[in-house]
């Protein structure tokens, strides 16, 4: 019998899926220390176009991670202190959960 996924399972896979990319954790990272941040100010800290900056805000965003302000010309982006919660109690309940057996794997 095949076991189905969890909510949490599912919603951490996301969350790490979203910080899989270091440009997205350097993101994560100027958006915690800053609180909010325009896309602009944002591509000043990167050596990536515009563009890919662009997809890397949206994959934050999709996951949840980070939300968005439109005021055009400008996107103000800010943390989702909501999921960024949630996303550390995940991490921090998988982390402490598994313990790494004693055994030696001969592969």
């Amino acid at each position: 019998m095949k076991i189905a996924y969890t909510e949490d399972q599912v919603k951490l896979a996301r969350f790490a899926k979203a910080m899989g990319n270091p440009a997205r954790v350097k993101i994560l990272e100027i958006l915690s220390d800053r609180g909010c941040c325009y896309s602009g100010n944002i591509a000043d800290e990167f050596p990536i176009a515009l563009s890919t900056l662009s997809q890397h805000l949206k994959e934050l965003k999709s996951a949840g991670l980070i939300q968005g302000e439109i005021n055009p010309p400008f996107i103000k982006y800010c943390i989702n202190k909501e999921n960024w919660a949630l996303a550390k109690q995940l991490i921090d309940t998988f982390l402490a959960d598994k313990s790494v057996k004693a055994t030696t794997c001969n592969v």
